[in-house]
C-alpha cells in the first residue's frame, strides 16, 4: 500500500518508520518547502504545483500535522481517501469550533470568551479574571502551537500589550483552571467504528513546550481513565473519526477533567509509546488508515519521553544508559525547535521519575522534572 503524507517532518518520518514492516511504502507532499523527513518519496511544493502527481502514486492520505489548508484536503478527498476527514482537521484549526464542539457534546472546558478587539479582550479579562484575581489565557483562534500565539493576562490593563503581541485578529480568552496536572488521551479509531485507548500520560511542559510525558501512571483512578475515554469516545464517534485522535485535559484536585484541546494526529505526549507500549501509537494510526485491525495498546511498563530541544546532547551519555532509546530528528540545532526524544523506560514509576531527573541532567538546558504523583519526600 503506498501511504501518503501531508507534511515531512520528524511526526511523517516516524509514521513512516512504523509503518514500513506492515508493508506501507510512503509519499510526502510538503507543502511549506523545508522538509525535514529522510525517508520514502518526499515531494516539496510551496507552489501548489504537484498535487496532481502525489495523487497518482498515493492509495490513501493522512496527515502529520493540523496547520494545513483545509480545501486542500477537500480537494484530495473528492480522489482518494483521507484519513483522519477534512472536518476533523477545520474543527482542530479553530478553536472556536472546537469548544463549541466540546461543549455540544458535553466535555467540560474553562470557561471562554471570543474577542475582536483589545477592548473586548480587557472587557473578558475583568470578566473571567474576577477583576485581576486570577489570571488567564489568551490564544488565537487559529494557527498557534508549542507557546506560539498566545499570553497570559495577570490583570485587564495586560490587554493592550497582550493584543498586540499576539497579533491576531481573533482571540479566545479562557479562565484560570486550577489543575494538579496536565494529562493526555490518546486513543485510536479503525474504519469499521472500533477504538482502542492508550493509559492517560501525564505531561510537563515549560514555556509552552511539552518536555516530559510519563505513563501509565501510578495513581491514575481507573474511574478518571474512563471519563477521559467517554470524552474522546464521544469526539470520535461524531467525527467518524478515523486513526490516532489526541485529547488534552487538566486534572483538578477532585480528578475531574477539563479538556484543553485536541490534536488529530500522533502527537508529542505518546512517543513515550514506541518503546513502553505492545504496539506504538504510529502503526496504530496507520492500521486504522489502512483498514487494518488495530493492535494491542496495553504499556509494558512505566516509560518516560523526554523531549530534545534546541540541542543535541551527548549522545555517549545518554546511550550508555541501557534504558534509554533514542529518536534524533536529522534536523539542525536551532532555539526552541525539537530535535528528538528519548524514551526511558523503568520497573516501577517512582524509580523511572529518580532514573528520568539523573538523565535530565545531560541533556542541554533540560528543566527540572516534575511528575504529580511524587512528593518531595519520596525523592530523598
Amino acid at each position: 500500500m503506498q501511504v501518503g503524507i501531508l507534511g515531512a517532518g520528524q511526526l511523517g518520518q516516524m509514521l513512516a518508520l512504523a509503518g514500513y514492516p506492515l508493508g506501507q511504502r510512503f509519499v510526502f507532499l510538503d507543502t511549506g518547502g523545508s522538509p525535514s523527513a529522510d525517508i520514502g518519496s518526499i515531494l516539496v511544493d510551496p507552489d501548489n504545483q504537484q498535487l496532481e502527481s502525489f495523487l497518482g502514486q498515493v492509495d490513501r492520505v493522512t496527515y502529520e500535522f493540523e496547520h494545513l489548508p483545509v480545501d486542500l484536503v477537500r480537494e484530495i478527498e473528492k480522489h482518494k481517501p483521507v484519513f483522519p476527514c477534512s472536518r476533523a482537521l477545520e474543527i482542530c484549526q479553530n478553536r472556536g469550533l472546537e469548544k463549541a464542539l466540546f461543549t455540544r457534546l458535553g466535555i467540560p472546558t474553562p470557561e471562554y470568551r471570543l474577542v475582536q478587539s483589545a477592548d473586548e479582550l480587557e472587557k473578558a479579562t475583568r470578566e473571567l479574571g474576577q477583576e485581576g484575581q486570577r489570571p488567564v489565557v489568551a490564544k488565537s483562534v487559529t494557527e498557534g502551537y508549542d507557546g506560539k500565539g498566545q499570553a497570559v493576562l495577570r490583570s485587564p490593563e495586560d490587554a493592550a500589550a497582550a493584543w498586540k503581541a499576539i497579533g491576531h485578529p481573533q482571540l479566545i480568552v479562557e479562565a484560570f483552571v486550577d489543575f494538579v496536572r496536565e494529562v493526555s488521551m490518546i486513543a485510536v479509531r479503525g474504519q469499521k467504528g472500533e477504538v482502542a485507548f492508550y493509559p492517560m500520560a501525564e505531561n510537563h511542559h515549560v514555556e509552552g513546550i511539552l518536555r516530559y510525558s510519563l505513563a501509565p501512571l501510578p495513581d491514575l483512578d481507573a474511574a478518571i481513565q474512563q471519563q477521559a475515554e467517554n470524552y474522546i469516545q464521544a469526539l470520535l464517534q461524531e467525527l467518524n473519526y478515523v486513526g490516532v485522535l489526541t485529547l488534552e485535559l487538566f486534572q483538578k484536585a477532585d480528578g475531574t477533567l477539563v479538556a484543553n484541546e485536541m490534536a488529530p494526529r500522533v502527537h508529542n505526549s505518546g512517543h513515550w509509546t514506541q518503546n513502553g507500549a505492545v504496539t506504538s501509537q504510529f502503526e496504530n494510526h496507520l492500521r486504522a488508515v489502512a483498514g487494518l485491525p488495530l493492535g494491542s495498546t496495553r504499556a509494558l511498563h512505566p516509560t518516560c519521553m523526554l523531549n530534545l530541544i534546541a540541542k543535541t546532547p551527548d549522545l555517549n551519555l545518554v546511550l550508555a544508559d541501557e534504558n534509554a532509546h533514542l529518536h534524533l530528528y536529522g534536523k539542525e540545532e536551532r532555539a526552541g525547535r525539537k530535535l528528538g526524544h528519548i524514551n526511558l523506560v523503568g520497573e516501577d514509576a517512582l524509580s523511572l521519575v529518580e532514573a528520568v531527573k539523573t538523565l535530565a541532567q545531560a541533556l542541554p538546558e533540560a528543566p527540572e522534572p516534575y511528575f504529580s504523583f511524587v512528593s518531595n519526600s519520596e525523592c530523598l
